[in-house]
């Protein structure tokens, strides 16, 4: 079983080897926060984390 990681690029929090909205296969383990988006056009939070797409998104990362 895979830990899961937050992108250190998008934020996006996933498993596996690399990111699924960006690609990166940079991620870190440790992350603080979790935020979910499931609008992110109509979404303030998705605005000010530029956040463009629905899911799982850590508030900060290390």
């Amino acid at each position: 079983m895979s830990k899961r990681k937050a992108c250190l690029d998008c934020r996006r929090i996933f498993e596996g080897e690399s990111c699924p909205v960006c690609g990166s296969s940079a991620g870190s383990e440790t992350f603080k926060g979790r935020v979910f988006i499931f609008n992110p056009e109509e979404s303030e939070i998705a605005k000010n984390m530029k956040i463009n797409h629905k899911g799982e998104f850590a508030i900060k990362t290390k």
